[in-house]
């Protein structure tokens, strides 16, 4: 296994544990550990993070809390990028399917196998992260806690199956991918539906989420929404706002043609934030009023936040950050209702829904949509709940709660 190099590794066979795990007392506590050791009455738990792969996303972020709750655990992960494992400090354990680089995504089996595979003697809690991976698929102790942060039952053997059937996203070996889709995703879905079994409780990243988690895997779980850094956002008053944005990868998926074809069709100025392999396409379908922005910093994407009359949002996403980082700079979002944003739209307070997820149906609403209506400072405070300390305070009352009652 590659292992941070100044992991301490007497706890467990192969894997680091943190330093001063023999004497159950670490080096350092971060502030969460210190308010868990004082309402559990116990010495400082020894903790483990696990994670699918560390490639740039969403999930990260919620990895990235979690080191910096627990510092000192160790994050076992099958992939890392060196710009990850940077990031978290050299905390990230991770094994043979390093050595596999982008073709780790064909190797959903072997994944499980290394997860399940991993050694957790000596642990009070593991914290799992998990969407389109295998990382609930560990083993724990009878008498170590495994709480799983799901961001979602695995897409392409639940939920959006026949979609993936439609488009595998593996460009010309797609007729391949289809073949062995339908050839294991049954065993694949018998092994998944095993490893929902295992975490004694189960996160959700939004009620959409949990609605899944119970369909599919027959589990309750708690929502905590996903930590947004909402500190980097200001908000702007209204008379300085104008036309309005969409900011992000620009796939199939994210329906960024919607918003596009829509503000095309009604002729309202449009500001399009991203890249990806639709832009092209986007760009040939687009009017005169559809800006696209070049490269953008982050200082770049809050000025464009800040300076839209709303966020437009055609995705169905399990979460969906954005958004939320729209809100953070006092902008409504109008988006598509269903999904994550359900969770922190409220029409006629924080943005506006459409139904539908046409270019028409956008349109509709785009056509009554009043901008001075909205008061930034209310949106802004909405957004607030999304923030850091709000994750790291309800993830904490979870823990406390399975410390004292660890069921499975």
């Amino acid at each position: 296994m590659t292992r941070p190099a100044d992991s301490d590794l007497s706890g467990i066979e192969g894997a680091p544990v943190g330093r001063g795990l023999q004497n159950g007392t670490p080096d350092s506590k971060s502030r969460i550990e210190a308010v868990l050791e004082k309402e559990a009455g116990k010495p400082p738990l020894r903790v483990a993070i696990v994670h699918d792969w560390l490639i740039g996303g969403g999930a990260e972020r919620v990895v990235q809390e979690l080191h910096n709750m627990f510092p000192d655990a160790p994050i076992y992960s099958s992939y890392a990028t060196k710009e990850w494992q940077e990031r978290l400090d050299g905390k990230v354990v991770t094994g043979w399917l390093q050595h596999f680089g982008p073709f780790r995504k064909y190797l959903a089996l072997f994944r499980g196998w290394w997860f399940s595979s991993l050694n957790f003697k000596g642990y009070d809690l593991v914290i799992s992260s998990t969407g389109n991976g295998e990382a609930k698929d560990i083993n724990v102790p009878k008498d170590t806690i495994h709480i799983c942060y799901c961001h979602t039952p695995t897409h392409f053997y639940w939920r959006q199956y026949n979609e993936y059937l439609r488009r595998p996203g593996f460009g010309m070996f797609d007729p391949l991918a289809r073949i062995g889709l339908r050839l294991l995703v049954g065993p694949l879905r018998k092994r998944d539906l095993r490893a929902s079994k295992k975490p004694n409780y189960f996160i959700a990243n939004s009620t959409h989420i949990q609605s899944d988690i119970k369909k599919f895997y027959g589990r309750d779980s708690v929502v905590i929404h996903p930590p947004i850094d909402i500190s980097r956002f200001t908000v702007m008053s209204n008379d300085r706002r104008a036309g309005f944005v969409t900011v992000g990868r620009q796939a199939p998926a994210k329906r960024t043609d919607v918003v596009v074809e829509a503000c095309t069709e009604l002729g309202v100025a449009l500001t399009v934030v991203g890249n990806g392999p639709q832009h092209k396409q986007l760009e040939k379908m687009a009017g005169p009023s559809i800006t696209f922005a070049p490269p953008a910093t982050d200082e770049d994407v809050a000025n464009y936040m800040g300076l839209a009359n709303a966020f437009l949002f055609a995705s169905m996403d399990d979460f969906g950050i954005t958004p939320i980082e729209a809100q953070a700079s006092g902008t409504p979002v109008i988006a598509y209702k269903a999904g994550g944003a359900l969770d922190y739209v409220i029409p006629g307070k924080t943005g506006e829904f459409f139904d539908e997820q046409t270019a028409e149906s956008l349109a509709k609403t785009l056509a009554h949509f009043k901008p001075e209506k909205f008061d930034p400072n209310v949106i802004r405070a909405h957004a607030e709940k999304f923030a850091p300390e709000v994750f790291q305070r309800k993830l904490t009352e979870l823990i406390n709660q399975a410390l004292k009652n660890p069921k499975k």
